[in-house]
């Protein structure tokens, strides 16, 4: 069985005790986690539509880690300027453990 969820502004397609990397979200490693948010339960050619989400349908997980990701660098330049410009970024996220999707 598998689902569709989405949470951070993406959507990802999830089965049972699958790791998942997902924005930050509020919890310690350990902590239990449910997504209410289904777009799509499915099960070998079964495929159940939400409009937009799937009613009494939910995923349940475990927080693995909070971590930050690599570092993504923005550089900008105007040739023959001297015009120079760097930026990075880390994103902060969270790895799930996915124990149970529900349907109800």
């Amino acid at each position: 069985m598998y689902a569709v969820i989405a949470t951070g502004g993406k959507q990802f397609r999830v089965e049972k005790d699958s790791i998942v990397d997902i924005e930050r979200i509020q919890g310690e490693p350990g902590q239990k986690v449910s997504f209410d948010k289904v777009l799509a339960v499915g099960e070998n050619t079964d495929l159940k539509l939400g409009a937009p989400f799937v009613g009494n349908a939910s995923v349940e997980c475990e927080i693995v880690k909070n971590f930050r990701g690599p570092k993504l660098l923005a550089f900008k330049m105007k040739r023959r300027k001297g015009y120079r410009k760097m930026k990075g970024h880390r994103q902060e996220t969270t790895r799930v453990k996915i124990t149970e999707i529900k349907v109800g």
